[in-house]
């Protein structure tokens, strides 16, 4: 079985990749929370921040984070499981629901690969959100409910194994075929990740359709 392409990509590709999208996030979502998903979330996150910042107060943005796992191996997960089912290995606390009410929250990864995680990120949030929303008084809940939006860096173009929701605005920086991307965070030799990067764009395989 032949190996999966695979695509370096730098700091520099994703700063600009972010900064690009940001513009569109700022004029139609305006978020006053994100919620990484660790571990590729933290980064796109953190660089998210700088560019909605809000220059009148210069405010920065908070930065929630939650660990969710797919492909990981963990202690008490099967093998079955590995690459299935979603683990949950952090969140926000008990009063999870409570903290996000009435805030503006876009969900941030570095890749929407089968959806699966995005789509349970999306759910719990929801729900927690809901909990919390069904102990006000009934005039109060509309707008207490938290709007959600999310953000990935990369979306791969290939088959969905789960969805979003229909009134959740997503935005992603990039999509790209079905490639193994390499991210240079999950590098041992960043100098060798930028050269092969450079080959790879001379060859003129980074030729991705930015929305």
């Amino acid at each position: 079985m032949s190996q999966p392409e695979h695509i370096h990509l730098t700091y520099n590709d994703i700063h600009k990749t972010i900064e690009d999208a940001s513009k569109k996030i700022a004029k139609e979502f305006k978020p006053d929370v994100f919620i990484a998903i660790g571990g590729g979330g933290f980064f796109p996150a953190r660089v998210m921040r700088t560019f909605l910042k809000d220059p009148s107060t210069k405010r920065n943005i908070p930065i929630q984070a939650i660990g969710l796992s797919l492909y990981e191996s963990l202690p008490g997960t099967t093998a079955e499981q590995i690459g299935n089912q979603v683990v949950r290995t952090q969140w926000l606390g008990p009063e999870s629901g409570n903290i996000l009410l009435g805030r503006r929250a876009l969900i941030i990864d570095e890749v929407d690969d089968s959806r699966k995680t995005l789509h349970y990120a999306i759910s719990e949030l929801q729900r927690d959100v809901e909990r919390e929303v069904a102990k006000l008084p009934e005039a109060e809940r509309d707008a207490a409910r938290t709007k959600f939006a999310v953000f990935v860096v990369h979306n791969k173009l290939k088959e969905k194994l789960a969805e979003l929701p229909a009134d959740v605005p997503y935005y992603a920086g990039a999509d790209v075929e079905d490639l193994w991307l390499d991210y240079p965070w999950e590098s041992n030799d960043i100098d060798e990740h930028d050269r092969l990067s450079a080959l790879e764009k001379a060859a003129g395989k980074h030729s991705f359709s930015k929305h």
